[in-house]
């Protein structure tokens, strides 16, 4: 079997000579450390609101659609103003407006505006705009 030479210093370290770590190669993993937590906190930070964001947009192009398919499946002209959401949108803060125009006899364009309330501020997320034959 073959015998393994290590240098000096390896051979402290194993005996258990070796005097240790100094304070400033503590405080430097330590900094390594915190400069690595941070850069990971921050992204997932950005990753969670884009996340917020992206289902804010999401939740309100579906209910622009869903909107947008009951107007063209009733009878007769549509009027402009606010528009009834279901309950449960209403309270998570989303609200729709409803702009309806004649272009020629029996063809209206429509347009639903779907905005989102929170922290006072209100953001326009979808606009919508189809045609309703007549």
């Amino acid at each position: 079997m073959k015998k393994l030479i290590l240098n000096s210093r390896v051979r402290k370290a194993f005996q258990g000579r070796s005097r240790g770590f100094t304070l400033i190669d503590i405080l430097i993993a330590v900094a390594l450390v915190g400069i690595i937590a941070i850069a990971f906190l921050s992204a997932l930070s950005n990753a969670s609101t884009v996340l917020i964001i992206t289902d804010e947009q999401a939740t309100a192009e579906s209910l622009a659609r869903s909107q947008m398919e009951d107007i063209k499946n009733g009878d007769g002209l549509v009027g402009s103003g606010d528009l009834p959401l279901p309950p449960v949108y209403e309270e998570a803060g989303y609200s729709a407006t409803i702009d309806a125009r004649l272009l020629k006899l029996g063809l209206q364009e429509i347009t639903i505006v779907i905005t989102h309330t929170h922290d006072g501020e209100e953001d326009d997320l979808v606009t919508l705009v189809g045609y309703k034959v007549f």
